[in-house]
């Protein structure tokens, strides 16, 4: 998972740009990587770290033009280099490209673009991506490049790469430059666009980095198309292939912030409508508790509306430390286990000698909430129950999100037969609920890719393309 933004026709492109990226570094803490474009030269400067360490001021304050891309990181393929930071950068056609999603048959594109001539230097798969589109453009006519050839050059695009992808890119478009923004058939990452002070554009992962510069949300992008942006122009919407739209399901319930707007509204609202859901789910189980106490941040909302629901106190019971990393999304366990120390403190008087409501998100691998467990444990709660405003995750995702092989899922080793006991067990808690798949759809609609749940894959994957994806986890 990774987040982007791009902005054009606004002075200082590379501070806008600098400071949209801090209102995503949620999406990613291991590089960030800015680049501008004056029309006839591309300024690039990456590293490894947030967008603060990476990019230092001196970097921000030397980058010319009225245009830039940025982006922060981590890595699901490839590793956390700088060498596999983006932004990347080709001289022929001039392009500066970021992605965000997960190709599945990145293996495939390489070899096919070294038989073209073109070799991958990175590990990270917005690179092919952006060769891909160059052996494309280029296929068409060497240079001067239209709105049409990209159109053309993206339909190729589509029928060659597969997985999930949404891309923001600067080149020059009819002798313009032109900021694109482009999203996968199905739009399973999320991307939005909207206008500035000035005739200003700004594409972005989110919806947040847009309210960092006061930027007025236009849309999302849409999947199968793109979107061309140019100063104080309107923008250009191209349809090129269409597919069942089915964003994922995950950004919603834990990846995005909870003041980010994507398809289907504010994210907070759909986590409160979970809650709601579990809430109801939870009730007729015949359980009783007298306090609900959220997993900061991202179970907040849904914390929220299971106490309205039940009619008891939602309380505070841990203290976040605000300069540490998520944990979910750190490169290995142990740095997930010492992240966890030092991200949470217990306020011990919430749960002494009450029957508590743990409420979380989700559980992956399960070491967190083990963890987490134990820290409650202490305080002398009367009963712990722990409820899950998402179904057990039992396969991994190959479009974005970390989730590991199956066999490293903590759901997908319960099997179904008393699933809820036996997994409240191995936690040591008197109770576990998660939402039922049917109450998940209920909130979210069945438009959604929820492959991690249910093993639906949206875009079918081979055997071979598993293996390859799962190699490069394991070597990241």
């Amino acid at each position: 998972m990774c987040g982007f933004v791009g902005v054009i026709g606004t002075d200082r492109a590379g501070a806008a740009v600098h400071v949209a990226m801090q209102a995503m570094q949620h999406r990613g803490q291991d590089a960030a990587g800015l680049g501008t474009f004056d029309g006839k030269r591309f300024y690039l400067h990456k590293d490894l770290g947030t967008a603060v360490q990476a990019i230092p001021p001196e970097v921000v304050a030397s980058f010319g033009g009225r245009a830039g891309i940025g982006h922060v990181r981590y890595p699901t393929i490839g590793s956390a280099s700088r060498e596999d930071a983006q932004p990347f950068l080709t001289r022929r056609p001039g392009i500066l490209a970021a992605h965000n999603g997960n190709i599945i048959n990145m293996d495939q594109l390489e070899e096919e673009l070294r038989e073209r001539g073109l070799f991958v230097l990175s590990r990270c798969d917005s690179e092919p991506i952006m060769l891909v589109l160059a052996d494309e453009l280029t296929r068409i006519r060497p240079g001067g490049h239209t709105s049409d050839d990209l159109v053309q050059a993206l339909g190729a695009l589509m029928d060659r790469v597969r997985g999930s992808y949404t891309v923001v890119a600067l080149m020059e478009l009819d002798g313009r430059k032109t900021l694109v923004g482009v999203r996968d058939p199905h739009g399973i990452r999320p991307g939005v666009y909207g206008r500035g002070p000035g005739g200003a554009w700004m594409i972005a992962s989110e919806s947040v980095a847009l309210d960092a510069l006061d930027y007025e949300l236009v849309d999302n992008l849409p999947a199968g198309g793109v979107v061309l942006l140019r100063g104080g122009d309107e923008p250009v919407v191209r349809p090129v292939r269409d597919a069942p739209v089915r964003p994922c399901v995950f950004e919603r319930i834990y990846f995005a912030r909870a003041d980010s707007i994507m398809e289907g509204g504010r994210v907070n609202s759909v986590r409160w409508e979970l809650g709601e859901r579990l809430a109801e789910e939870w009730k007729a189980r015949g359980l009783t508790a007298e306090v609900v106490v959220a997993v900061p941040d991202t179970s907040r909302p849904a914390a929220m509306a299971v106490a309205e629901k039940l009619g008891i106190p939602n309380r505070e019971g841990f203290i976040k430390n605000r300069y540490s990393g998520r944990t979910f999304i750190m490169p290995d366990q142990t740095a997930r286990e010492a992240a966890l120390r030092l991200k949470l403190n217990l306020i011990g008087e919430v749960f002494t000698g009450k029957r508590v409501i743990l409420m979380d998100d989700s559980i992956v691998r399960g070491s967190t909430m083990r963890r987490i467990v134990e820290m409650v444990r202490t305080a002398g709660p009367k009963e712990i129950h722990v409820a899950i405003f998402s179904p057990p995750v039992r396969h991994p995702c190959f479009y974005g999100i970390d989730m590991p092989s199956r066999e490293e899922l903590l759901a997908a080793g319960f099997g179904d037969e008393e699933f809820d006991l036996r997994l409240a067990a191995y936690f040591g808690v008197d109770s576990i609920t998660y939402l039922s798949q049917e109450g998940l759809e209920a909130v979210n609609g069945g438009r959604t890719c929820a492959a991690c749940f249910t093993g639906e894959y949206v875009v079918p994957i081979s055997d071979e393309e598993r293996g390859y994806i799962l190699s490069q986890r394991r070597s990241a």
